[in-house]
């Protein structure tokens, strides 16, 4: 080997090694004492591959002197050129995985839809840099935001101005309303902006007396069925899940502005109704005829409501909703062909009908529920919509302890697991009578009689437990919780989304996938490449 070529080599090692500890201070984490090593090593190889290039470097710049200068002062220009450019327009690529530092669409969309002025004042401290960056970031997607940032400890008056005691506090302001947010996420701060900006709080309020899950609570629990004390006649083979709490709701609900508070009906007590939805989420125990009257007067008088129903529990709440147009079944829905991990009595929805609600939402399970179906008469001034239906080998199984589908004992798939409904007085009058309205003109036939009170929203489900802390943040069970929230309130402007964070993505797959993919990758692709290699084999031999 040449000896100039030899030394070359050692040069370029030499710039290779001190990039490469340039990147790894940079980039990786507890590499310090390997980044220092590299560094030495790289400077050492360098400066010795330029002394034993010095005649070969003399020699080339007093040949190339001119287009030397050339090239440097050019480069010099490029890189003055690309750094004014990157000020002037700035440009950002998230290559992380959950896109990390970027903003969400849905938040973009608010953003740009803002009409009020918002100011932000963050009081910050040298580690929150992330977090400026990503008020900057806000800030540079719409010009109706502003935003002023200050240290605590070099700025204390104007933390004590304001009220401030601690960094990583946010202070929001538009147009007299004030809020304070000391969370990073996302959606806290999104959610922030808009309610400061509408200057909208609502009260979500929820059922408590009869067994429900509480809001405030952070228990959770899981458990195989056939684990001692725990035996609730499925068999061995299924997964069942304690309700204990729904705190993780709670908190989501409280990030977008909303007030969640506790109602106990008691019997000829007077109950505050400026809830803007009440919730009766999964009650064990029937409810008071007190509760159940007080309940249906609330629906009369065109407020919102959700239901959250379990199987094989009876509520007193049956008439009620049935008079909405929806009847419970006495059922528990078994889906053999969509069903979550192992458990058949947790069906899996992938497929939903279009509404706001089940925009961009992937795939959400209900561990126990029970089947909802229309009432056989229409009911005057309501309008049924379902909305989550099970695959077409899901049957409703109406005798746990026989369990198999009977045909014309258990109801036959697709079942109905979500429905919303809305009362309002145009619906449930005949076409003839609503042309004839139209058109100024009154015929014979009766109009149904009209609902009192403003137009309301109700949804239905059939199950309660897809809410509860064990599994509100898995898949799309929360966004779909959130979104029926914001329906039923008026509110579907506002954003839930869950907090991003650098876990290792995981894959959630129901039983036919995992099926399909295990016959992809398992049998398909190993067949296929055995063929070729076969017809490859034959034709050379």
């Amino acid at each position: 080997m040449d000896q100039s070529f030899r030394n070359l080599l050692i040069l370029i090692s030499g710039v290779s090694l001190l990039v490469l500890s340039v990147v790894m201070d940079a980039i990786l984490v507890d590499t310090a004492i390997i980044g220092q090593v590299l560094l030495i090593c790289g400077l050492l190889a360098t400066l010795s591959g330029a002394y034993l290039l010095r005649a070969e470097l003399n020699a080339f710049f007093k040949r190339q002197r001119a287009e030397a200068f050339a090239w440097s002062i050019g480069m010099i220009g490029i890189v003055v050129a690309v750094c004014y450019l990157s000020i002037q327009h700035p440009f950002r690529i998230d290559m992380t995985e959950g896109d990390l530092y970027s903003l969400s669409s849905e938040t973009v969309d608010m953003l740009e839809s803002l009409e009020n002025p918002v100011h932000i004042t963050f009081f910050h401290d040298p580690m929150m840099r992330d977090t400026v960056d990503f008020y900057h970031l806000i800030a540079s997607k719409s010009a109706k935001v502003t935003v002023e940032f200050f240290d605590p400890m070099l700025n204390p008056s104007a933390a004590r101005l304001r009220g401030v005691e601690f960094a990583g506090t946010t202070l929001m302001e538009s147009e007299g309303r004030k809020l304070q947010i000391n969370t990073p996420h996302e959606s806290d701060i999104a959610n922030g902006i808009l309610k400061v900006a509408q200057g909208i709080q609502q009260t979500v309020c929820f059922l408590e007396g009869h067994g429900e899950p509480d809001p405030f609570s952070l228990e959770q629990h899981d458990h195989v069925e056939g684990d001692s004390g725990h035996e609730h006649g499925l068999g061995s083979e299924y997964v069942l899940h304690e309700r204990h709490g729904m705190a993780k709701l709670r908190n989501s609900l409280e990030s977008m502005n909303y007030v969640v508070t506790k109602l106990t009906l008691a019997q000829g007590g007077v109950v505050e109704t400026d809830c803007a939805v009440f919730v009766v989420a999964g009650p064990q125990t029937p409810l008071m005829q007190s509760e159940i009257d007080w309940i249906s007067q609330y629906i009369e008088s065109g407020h919102n409501m959700l239901f959250m129903l379990d199987p094989n529990v009876k509520t007193g709440l049956e008439p009620i909703i049935e008079k909405l147009g929806v009847v419970m079944e006495d059922n528990l829905v078994l889906d053999p062909e969509s069903h979550f991990w192992a458990d058949v009595s947790s069906p899996a929805v992938t497929k939903y009908n279009r509404h706001s609600i089940t925009d961009d939402l992937t795939l959400t399970f209900f561990p126990g529920v029970r089947s909802l179906s229309p009432t056989d008469v229409r009911v005057s001034n309501t309008n049924v919509r379902p909305l989550i239906n099970t695959s077409l080998k899901s049957y409703g199984e109406t005798d746990i302890a026989q369990l198999g589908f009977n045909d014309g004992i258990d109801d036959k798939g697709p079942l109905t697991l979500m429905v919303i409904v809305q009362r309002n007085p145009g619906y449930g009058k005949s076409a003839a009578v609503i042309a004839a309205e139209l058109r100024g003109e009154t015929i014979d036939e009766k109009p149904a009689p009209e609902v009192t009170g403003p137009p309301s929203r109700i949804a239905i489900f059939g199950d309660s437990d897809f809410a509860t802390n064990s599994f509100f943040h898995i898949m799309g069970n929360g966004k779909l919780l959130l979104s029926t929230i914001n329906y039923l309130t008026k509110q579907e402007n506002l954003i839930g989304l869950e907090p991003k964070s650098m876990d290792i993505p995981r894959v959630n797959l129901t039983n036919t996938q995992m099926k399909g993919t295990f016959v992809l990758s398992v049998i398909l692709i190993p067949a296929l490449m055995a063929i070729i290699g076969i017809a490859v084999w034959w034709r050379r031999r």
